[in-house]
């Protein structure tokens, strides 16, 4: 998530001011997005991963004040399709699909959709401080590593930028968090059996609709 609009460091779109004020470069986000994708060696999972990057990265352009799917969704009722929009329904639907590749059953197919897009959800909820959506990457990437190395690519690219990040030299932005996390998404939706994909899913449509809360709290705060 992109804190503040463009630096006045530079007029680059790829610049911005972090919630201390300082100025950062967005370029880790293209770069890590570009290397979960290269290194998942799965062809659903990059495409996912690609697919959220691109919306990711049209929100850290374009993007508008407004935090919370109801806000968005609200706005395309209206006839206005905002940039959150796009993120919805595109990582939605592309979540959607990998799902639909890594899975046989039709049910699992969309757990395995849930899991993708929520997990891309999830890491950009908490990108709000330096270092977070790394260290949440690589909280949700740890435990399937030992079913698997789909998890190693996006843990790798997390802990590539972690210290530039932590250092407040650059941020992830929508693009990196989103396709982070969709990547670490498609690793837990690959790894996971019915159970596991019903237990992911949960925790990601709760911690979704916190988000949701939180978003509307702020937005209209009592008292």
């Amino acid at each position: 998530m992109s804190v503040g609009g463009p630096s006045a460091a530079g007029d680059s779109l790829w610049m911005r001011t972090n919630h201390a004020g300082r100025a950062v470069d967005l370029y880790s986000g293209p770069a890590t997005a570009l290397g979960a994708a290269a290194g998942s060696g799965s062809g659903p999972v990059a495409l996912a991963v690609l697919a959220a990057a691109a919306c990711g990265a049209y929100d850290d352009v374009k993007g508008d004040h407004r935090r919370g799917f109801r806000a968005h969704l609200a706005a395309l009722r209206d006839g206005e399709v905002t940039s959150g929009a796009v993120k919805l329904l595109g990582i939605g639907a592309a979540s959607l699909a990998a799902g639909a590749m890594l899975k046989e059953r039709p049910v699992d197919k969309v757990l395995a959709g849930v899991v993708i897009a929520g997990s891309a959800h999830l890491v950009n909820l908490v990108d709000v401080r330096p270092g977070r959506a790394c260290l949440a990457v690589l909280a949700l990437g740890a435990p399937g590593l030992v079913r698997g190395s789909l998890a190693a690519a996006p843990m790798g690219a997390a802990s590539a930028v972690l210290g530039e990040d932590l250092g407040e030299r650059t941020m992830l932005g929508d693009t990196g968090a989103h396709a982070l996390g969709a990547a670490v998404g498609g690793a837990i939706a690959a790894g996971n059996g019915r159970l596991g994909l019903l237990a992911h899913a949960a925790g990601l449509v709760a911690a979704a609709a916190w988000g949701e809360w939180d978003a509307t709290s702020r937005a209209h705060p009592s008292g």
